[in-house]
């Protein structure tokens, strides 16, 4: 068996409204899927998600695929239960990831940049197949392959990654600190709240991973 980390990309005629949204709210990061199964054309799927509750709300409330949900508050965004109804492009993937010899393997990372990370593990001749039949409008990339059965751990968001390396070039982290907030604020484009959110869910991210991976 093979693992396989893999990078989607929708072209911009091609994205799903609710990923769209997610791309196009200054108030969400990102929503990581934790779990989820695809039923007769209704999927059903718990996340996490990196953002605000009402913002995410609205979306959803847009949307008629929606059957329910329920949003649960978290100190860093909130953890979702949604079912909905697939489109046609939601079955057109599905149906290009299925194999009987491949399965998909949370967490699924559904970006602002409008991209979704995720790993699959199968038969080598199966994960070319993956490969092979990628619906029209989504490109696929392979970012790693291993051996092993694995899976790839949650990194920094796009926007957390750029909001640290904006504080990092304002001297928000120079001792004694040339800027404050505001600067990175400036150097983002974007609210002063939204800049120390993202510096602060960034902060939390690249310090848990840093710890895991030491000794």
């Amino acid at each position: 068996m093979k693992s396989m980390g893999v990078r989607l990309e929708y072209a911009p005629g091609a994205i799903p409204p609710l990923h769209e949204g997610i791309c196009n709210s200054p108030d969400i990061d990102r929503e990581v899927i934790v779990g989820g199964q695809a039923v007769d054309g209704v999927e059903t799927i718990t996340s996490f998600v990196d953002g605000e509750p009402a913002a995410y709300e609205s979306l959803l409330a847009g949307l008629e695929t929606v059957r329910e949900y329920d949003i649960t508050p978290a100190d860093d965004g909130f953890f979702l239960y949604l079912r909905r109804d697939l489109g046609s492009e939601g079955a057109s993937l599905l149906d290009a990831l299925a194999r009987e010899t491949v399965v998909v393997v949370p967490p699924i990372e559904v970006r602002s940049d409008r991209t979704i990370r995720l790993t699959v593990v199968g038969h080598p001749s199966a994960l070319t197949d993956v490969m092979d039949e990628v619906p029209d409008g989504i490109r696929l990339d392979v970012q790693w392959v291993s051996q092993d059965v694995t899976v790839s751990e949650s990194p920094l968001s796009d926007r957390q990654r750029a909001a640290l390396r904006a504080a990092r070039d304002v001297g928000f982290y120079e001792i004694p600190r040339e800027a404050g907030i505001e600067a990175v604020a400036d150097e983002l484009g974007c609210a002063v709240s939204t800049a120390s959110e993202l510096v602060r869910r960034g902060e939390a991210n690249a310090v848990r991973r840093t710890l895991e991976d030491g000794p």
